[in-house]
């Protein structure tokens, strides 16, 4: 019985080591595990190696990275807004109905638009 029982667990675990590899086979690779093969190919295409293959894929994956900063920016929160009118130097250096005027106009435009006012 305790023979019948080792080959179990035995068969148990070569089948288990030859389906893993099928597992992973059928994973979709992810958009950043897609850049990152690609990098690997162009750094071996080169002949990287060491330092300078580190180098390179380090540089191609920030590459990726940076593609979403050149899409539009989202519009700020009114908090954000808030933020940035009362960061302005000339917000510190109004008062009462001034400020007043300049805090509207700040942030009924883009904060950036109350930043050139002064």
């Amino acid at each position: 019985m305790k023979s019948a029982t080792v080959s179990l667990v035995a068969f148990a675990f070569a089948a288990a080591l030859l389906a893993g590899p099928t597992c992973a086979a059928e994973k979709t690779p992810t958009p950043q595990q897609q850049k990152l093969g690609a990098c690997a190919k162009d750094a071996h295409a080169k002949g990287l190696k060491g330092d300078e293959y580190k180098s390179f894929m380090s540089t191609c994956a920030k590459a990726d990275s940076t593609a979403p900063a050149a899409a539009p920016a989202k519009p700020m929160t009114q908090q954000e807004k808030m933020k940035a009118c009362n960061a302005d130097p000339k917000a510190k250096t109004l008062h009462g109905d001034e400020r007043k005027s300049f805090m509207s106009t700040c942030l009924k435009g883009d904060a950036t638009a109350g930043a050139a006012m002064h």
